[in-house]
């Protein structure tokens, strides 16, 4: 498993060279964010879409 040093490196080598900081604070916004979301997928901590709609709808 790579460090978070290593996976940095490899979001920013897969850039643009024109890449702002902007770019690249936002690909790692995406990426923490995914990586939060998929944690809680695996530990069951989802709502349904059905249930979305419930609780807004209702």
């Amino acid at each position: 498993m790579d460090t978070i040093k290593e996976e940095a490196k490899k979001i920013i080598d897969k850039l643009p060279e024109q890449a702002t900081w902007d770019d690249i604070m936002y690909e790692f916004y995406v990426k923490k964010k995914l990586e939060v979301a998929f944690k809680a997928a695996e530990e069951g901590q989802v709502v349904s879409h059905e249930e979305v709609k419930k609780r807004f709808l209702s």
